[in-house]
């Protein structure tokens, strides 16, 4: 399987991947980051952005698509268990906001963007999923509530 220019189930994971963030930040308006490395902010900023492009926008790569169905389907099952649990976590954070489901949420959207960039073959998708991995890690953990 091939996919054009754009590629339309990744777009719907980023919808799904978002929806909860911005319910978040309606939800909880003014925070504030409180890790201060610069770097690290800016690294996370940098992987978070180009991998939600390259999710949907196939640059850098000749032939956006699967080798093999066998990688289609970890593809489509693997984003889609992924995908629940993000939901799932996101529901218990509202709920209850802890440390560990904080880390949940920084550690599950990476997964995502690992698993479409290692099934689809991008290795700039692959490379901005480690650098929003580090970061992202890294400011949740300066952000996130007390140890549970």
């Amino acid at each position: 399987m091939e996919f054009n220019w754009i590629n339309a189930f990744g777009g719907g994971v980023m919808a799904l991947m978002l929806a909860p963030n911005v319910v978040y930040a309606l939800r909880c308006p003014g925070q504030k980051n409180k890790c201060r490395n610069p770097w690290v902010n800016a690294l996370e900023q940098v992987g978070r952005y180009a991998a939600i492009a390259l999710m949907v926008f196939p640059l850098g790569v000749w032939e956006f698509g699967f080798d093999g169905v066998g990688r289609m389907l970890l593809y489509l099952a693997g984003n889609g268990a992924l995908l629940l649990c993000y939901w799932l976590f996101w529901f218990l954070y509202f709920r209850k906001p802890t440390r560990g489901r904080a880390l949940t949420l920084a550690v599950v959207p990476t997964g995502i963007f690992l698993l479409s960039g290692l099934t689809l073959g991008h290795r700039l998708l692959t490379a901005a999923a480690l650098l929003f991995g580090v970061g992202h890690v890294y400011v949740t953990l300066q952000n996130a509530p007390e140890p549970d």
